[in-house]
């Protein structure tokens, strides 16, 4: 294989014709239910870059969605996967323990915010994770009330769709889901009336708590300190806090899922840092192994320990490769210091989005902290969202090379989730990229 690019490069169309050869062997094995955002396939990965099997280097603005953080192909993950994979794939930590699977978890209790005493428990998956933070919450409670907002996305198994609040595609007939689940209304500034404060915001949902489920019932309030699929919503300040608050107060338990926000992505270790918030229990997966699948819940150790003996568990959870690469990634986050490298890439990113939006009025929103950043798109001077410009948009800039993803529950929003530790002039070629697709769209 020849060495790759270190700059995007291309040199057929996008898909070339060697990934459209692969989408068709694809079809005839592959369960037409799994999607792809783009058809291209790849062969080798970098800081920043995708290089694809026809030759392509292609600029990514997607880290596997906020899970290759640290880079596709990090090499303190890359040396700690190697050497342990030469000694062993698996025991299964319920059988014969491993020190790895409990560095990781020293690892996650000294990160995660507060002081107090905490535990984890290793898991596969962000859905995982949130399922086994609800059992934990209902166990440790003794009630069976899940709280969850509007445009919350949590997972896709059977508990996580109920929590999840968008149907297509993650819900559509896949029912019926799991019960004692209930929806309040997010703070959601550029949907909001003008004016309403965080504290306003959390009033609203609260009223709506206490009226339809009671306090008493709710074993768990489960919330995205900053929402990942239903688009990239930065709640107004003072929401978490005042929401934090009332948990406390009414002994519920307040458990942040920082699966797609955590591990330095926001500009913080983790999104809840922002408003000093110390969630009881906190959900991690994406960006904690370098782009293996691990998920943990970490939380007080009153509440973690108050579940019996092998009620939590899972044959693969904590598997000793995932591990090394997560004590991988995370020796490379401090090292290189990538909360404050997310903190640069939102200040280059965000002006240059906002003069674009400027420019081009059907960008209604720009919004997001550190790296974990998006814009809203609807009919200039409305709140009507407008997925067809958004769509097209994504296609202008796949076509030149550029991984970008959308989301949002109205599908129209482009968010951006680069790899913490892309190159700087890759970023502004992005962004160029970006620009240039907004041109071509509007002409």
């Amino acid at each position: 294989m020849a060495t790759p690019t270190l700059a995007r490069h291309l040199v057929t169309e996008i898909p070339g014709p060697q990934s459209q050869a692969a989408q068709l062997r694809r079809q005839r094995v592959v369960a037409a239910g799994v999607g792809s955002t783009l058809p291209v396939f790849v062969e080798s990965a970098s800081a920043g870059l995708l290089h694809d099997i026809d030759g392509n280097t292609l600029v990514d603005l997607g880290s596997g969605i906020a899970v290759t953080s640290v880079g596709a192909a990090a090499p303190e993950v890359v040396a700690a996967v190697q050497e342990q994979v030469a000694k062993f794939t698996h025991t299964c930590f319920m059988v014969t323990p491993y020190e790895a699977y409990v560095e990781v978890c020293e690892q996650l209790d000294e990160l995660t915010p507060g002081s107090h005493e905490k535990r984890s428990a290793l898991f596969n998956s962000g859905a995982e994770a949130v399922e086994n933070a609800v059992k934990i919450a209902r166990h440790a409670t003794g009630r069976q009330a899940v709280v969850v907002f509007d445009h919350a996305y949590h997972g896709r198994t059977n508990l996580t769709m109920a929590l999840t609040a968008k149907n297509m595609p993650y819900k559509h007939r896949f029912g019926p889901f799991a019960p004692e689940v209930y929806r309040l209304p997010m703070s959601y500034p550029f949907r909001d009336p003008a004016g309403l404060t965080g504290e306003q915001a959390a009033a609203r949902a609260l009223d709506q708590l206490e009226k339809q489920v009671g306090a008493d019932n709710v074993a768990c309030v489960l919330i995205e300190p900053i929402q990942g699929e239903g688009g990239f919503v930065v709640p107004a300040p003072g929401f978490l806090r005042a929401i934090a608050d009332w948990c406390t107060a009414k002994g519920v338990l307040f458990v942040a899922d920082e699966i797609q926000s955590g591990f330095c992505r926001t500009g913080a270790w983790f999104a809840s840092d922002h408003e000093q918030v110390v969630p009881d229990l906190v959900t991690t997966a994406k960006g904690i192994a370098g782009g293996l699948p691990l998920a943990g819940v970490t939380g007080r150790a009153e509440v973690m320990d108050s579940v019996h003996a092998s009620g939590l568990g899972g044959t693969y959870g904590g598997n000793p490769v995932a591990c090394a690469g997560a004590l991988g990634a995370i020796e490379t986050m401090e090292a290189e210091d990538l909360a404050g490298r997310a903190r640069r890439i939102g200040e280059i990113m965000v002006p240059r989005l906002r003069k674009l939006a400027g420019t081009y009025p059907v960008i209604a929103d720009v919004r997001g902290r550190g790296a974990m950043i998006a814009i809203e798109l609807a009919e200039p001077g409305t709140l009507t969202p407008d997925p067809g410009t958004t769509g097209q948009l994504a296609g202008a800039c796949h076509a030149a090379g550029l991984v970008v993803l959308t989301c949002g529950t109205f599908g129209n929003v482009l968010r951006f989730l680069p790899p913490l530790v892309i190159g700087e002039n890759l970023l502004e070629e992005g962004m160029s990229i970006l620009e240039d697709a907004f041109g071509q769209v509007s002409s």
